[in-house]
């Protein structure tokens, strides 16, 4: 880890030298009106739960707007990045495995996530395939927000 508490990871051997190692926590990170609004353009999901704010508090159960899920799940690339910095050529998103949406985000509310390198493999060409397990937490929360299991693959 650097003193900016960002993990570097310069090569293969150091990727996977943190399978099944503690994970590693992101910085707080605010999800505001903005971004819900500019998510459901972006979309085209309007669910008022998401973008009437009068209307959320007082018919929803959650006592205000929340985030869209997808919205969450969206961050977790950013995340990742503000937490893990490799020195590679390149490295895209592969998918998911499993994503489960646990509890409500709040508009406003604070997200940070901690990811685990669950299995680094072989993919060819030089590359490889990292599965992470990621949980999303909310600030305040008594449980994560989202979890999942994110595939990234990266050449060095």
């Amino acid at each position: 880890m650097s003193e900016s508490g960002v993990v570097q990871i310069a090569d293969v051997a150091a990727l996977r030298a943190l399978a099944g190692g503690a994970p590693f926590t992101s910085g707080w990170m605010a999800v505001g009106e903005p971004q819900v609004l500019g998510f459901a353009d972006a979309t085209g999901d309007h669910q008022w739960i998401h973008v009437d704010a009068e209307r959320a508090r007082r018919e929803s159960p959650f006592g205000g707007p929340i985030a869209h899920g997808f919205l969450t799940l969206s961050l977790i690339p950013a995340l990742l990045e503000q937490t893990v910095q490799m020195r590679q050529r390149m490295g895209v998103n592969y998918g998911l495995n499993r994503v489960r949406f646990t509890s409500p985000v709040p508009v406003g509310a604070k997200l940070r996530a901690r990811f685990a390198v669950k299995e680094v493999g072989d993919i060819g060409d030089g590359g490889v395939q990292v599965t992470w397990d990621v949980a999303i937490e909310r600030e305040g929360g008594d449980r994560p927000a989202c979890v999942a299991e994110f595939i990234t693959r990266h050449y060095f």
